[in-house]
Parts: C-alpha cells; structure tokens; sequence
C-alpha cells in the first residue's frame, strides 16, 4: 500500500510537471510505524485470507533445537513411526516455547501415482503431524495445513532414494 500511495504521488507529479506552470512541491507521506500493526501478505484472491509469510531466522531455529523441520513417510503411508513422533514431540516443545508464531504443516508425496491421489496422500500425511502437534498441546488455531501432492520435490529422480526423501510432512513457521 505505501508502494501505491508514493507511486501514485509520483505519478501526479510527473503529470504536474508537463504543465506550463510549475507545480508546488509535492509532500510525500512518511511511512508508518510497523510495531502494532497486524502482519501484512498477499490476500488470496479466492477466500480473501492473508497469505502466511514464512520466518527463514525461526524456521532455523525451529531445526536447530527441534533437530529436524521434516518427517518421512513409508510408500503409501500416512501413519507416524517413532522417529516422527519423537520429531515432531520436539517441534511441539519448540512451537509452545514460540507463542508468537504459527505453522504450516506441509503434506508431500513422490512423484508416482495421479495429481489426485498424491494431493489426498500429502492432505493425510500432513494432518497426520498436525493431529499429533495438536496432542502435545499445540493450539490447532496456530497451525495451518497444506498439501502439496507431488508439485514441490525437494530431491529429484526416479528411484528409490529421491522417493524417500519427497515423502514428507514438513512444519513451516509462519506469522
């Protein structure tokens, strides 16, 4: 929005000075204050809501003392091992430590099987993580859930090892 109003400004002054008569010096507003004020995003055209906005310092600190932002998942499952609870357990301390922030849980798959069914699987995988953050005493409003099918890969290929690495539930910190 201050983007707008100072090109908008610029913009009548630049009109203004193809006049015969020079225009009196525009005053430009001075930016506002950010303590206070709500967190800004994009708005999604559809629904209206504000797009999160990802926090790269506490997503790094979310990793360094949860040991891990990402839990795995066998082919075609959507269950929690015991590594991912103990994973996600750690999250949830971190997350009750960090009042001030939301997040994302992210449901991926690998790249076998229909744009349909790997959006399906990423939705269970991903309400498999936030169900449990939520059981350790993660307030469900603070947590957002996404899936992403097999639209995001984070390891490419057509094997084995790259399949088990996009099979994920990812926790994003948001504001």
């Amino acid at each position: 929005m201050r983007k707008t109003l100072i090109l908008g400004v610029a913009a009548i002054a630049l009109a203004a000075s193809g006049c015969a008569r020079r225009a009196p010096p525009v005053e430009v507003a001075q930016p506002l204050p950010t303590e206070n004020l709500p967190p800004q995003g994009e708005a999604n055209p559809v629904t209206g809501d504000v797009e999160p906005i990802e926090l790269p310092a506490a997503q790094a600190d979310l990793i360094a003392k949860a040991g891990s932002d990402t839990v795995y998942f066998g082919t075609d499952e959507h269950l929690l091992d015991e590594a991912s609870r103990a994973t996600l357990a750690a999250q949830a301390r971190w997350l009750l430590a960090n009042q001030g922030v939301r997040a994302s849980i992210e449901g991926h798959c690998d790249e076998r099987g229909t744009r349909e069914y790997n959006l399906a699987l990423g939705e269970r995988r991903a309400n498999a993580a936030r169900d449990f953050l939520i059981q350790q005493g993660v307030p469900a409003a603070r947590l957002l859930m996404v899936s992403w099918g097999k639209e995001r890969p984070v390891a490419q290929g057509s094997n084995e090892e790259a399949w088990a690495q996009n099979r994920r539930a990812v926790t994003v910190v948001v504001r």
